[in-house]
């Protein structure tokens, strides 16, 4: 349309406003832009909405928990929980006394406690990143605290760098001189997920070591009809996402506690056996292992984690719940899983506990 059909007073007062609303896209488009910082805590850490600080924790009167999962038959199954990040590390009053303890274990037993693979450097090395740089101190602000360099232990003393030590071992050490929990490190491959690396002080009738490399289908061979969740494993496994958690709770029976145990809690086929054993009582112990699996965000390496946890015997039946784990002990040569039975090492102390829980 041309333009003179307005007249030349209407031309000059559209012209004026366009010139003004060009002037104010101007100055918008030139302005600087706001970012707003993420909310950091009295640390100097950015906020993570995921971890829940216990801000005033005292380890010192926090009891462990009480798991108590006894069922009259025993199935095998995955029995997994969801979690949320903060469950990822429990502490409680035994914290100082496990933490001397592993530092033992580890110096006496360092080929059998810790190991990495070359594929498992850069996962412990986020694993240490993540525990030490964020986690910890955020969930327990009164244990851990840290600056730009450093996080630094106030129950044990111990300052350890914020930047992951190039030896893995190293790094391994440190992680199990910091949490009680044993980890083990898993990638995914073709064939399964591997295992790639570990520190573990309280390993429960297995050599950690011997685990180191194989496969979830290879590492769990002794376990009897592991073959009915293998598959379901590997593909939760495989659709855990990052920041959903899960977890379990694994309960055996031992007849001494020794948390580093690589040999004698477990009976396997072609072992010779004594039936029936005359049990002290005062050795025997409920032995359970609350179990994390966490998926980590970079490498997408798979954290499996357990705390362990010892419960006298004589504790589970002052509890009124001396029938309930005896039907639960005798209910492992029943159910998916028979040969729990054995594995478990029932056949040995089974009839001498649950007469003494019945009792």
């Amino acid at each position: 349309m041309d333009i003179f059909l307005f007249g030349l007073p209407a031309f000059l007062s559209l012209l004026a406003a366009i010139t003004w609303i060009w002037t104010l896209y101007t100055k918008a488009s030139n302005a600087k832009t706001v970012t707003v910082s993420p909310k950091k805590n009295s640390q100097g850490l950015q906020s993570n909405p995921n971890i829940k600080p216990l801000a005033a924790f005292n380890w010192e009167t926090t009891e462990p928990q009480k798991f108590r999962p006894f069922k009259p038959i025993y199935y095998i199954t995955m029995a997994l929980r969801s979690t949320t990040p903060s469950e990822l590390i429990i502490i409680d009053q035994n914290y100082q006394s496990r933490l001397r303890d592993r530092q033992v274990v580890m110096e006496k037993h360092k080929n059998h406690t810790l190991g990495c693979m070359p594929y498992g450097v850069e996962a412990v090395q986020e694993v240490y990143t993540y525990l030490l740089g964020e986690y910890l101190p955020t969930r327990y602000p009164t244990l851990f605290t840290r600056d730009e360099k450093s996080f630094r232990n106030s129950v044990t003393g111990a300052t350890l760098p914020l930047l992951p030590p190039e030896d893995p071992i190293t790094a391994l050490r440190s992680l199990g001189q910091t949490v009680e929990d044993d980890m083990f490190f898993l990638r995914e491959t073709p064939e399964g997920h591997q295992c790639i690396a570990f520190v573990c002080c309280c390993p429960s009738g297995f050599d950690p070591a011997a685990k180191i490399g194989k496969l979830l289908v290879d590492i769990h061979q002794p376990v009897p009809s592991y073959e009915k969740i293998g598959p379901s494993m590997e593909r939760y496994f495989s659709r855990l996402e990052v920041g959903k958690g899960a977890s379990r709770v694994n309960w055996s029976v031992t007849t001494n506690s020794e948390l580093f145990n690589i040999s004698t809690n477990h009976v396997h086929e072609g072992d010779k056996v004594e039936e029936n054993m005359d049990i002290d009582i005062e050795k025997a112990w409920v032995r359970m292992e609350l179990q994390t699996l966490t998926r980590m965000p970079k490498t997408r390496a798979i954290l499996f984690s357990f705390k362990t946890y010892l419960y006298p015997v004589k504790d589970m039946k002052a509890e009124g719940l001396g029938p309930e784990l005896a039907d639960a002990i005798e209910g492992l040569k029943s159910g998916n899983a028979p040969g729990m039975w054995i594995y478990k090492g029932g056949v040995r102390w089974g009839k001498s506990v649950c007469e003494y829980l019945r009792s």
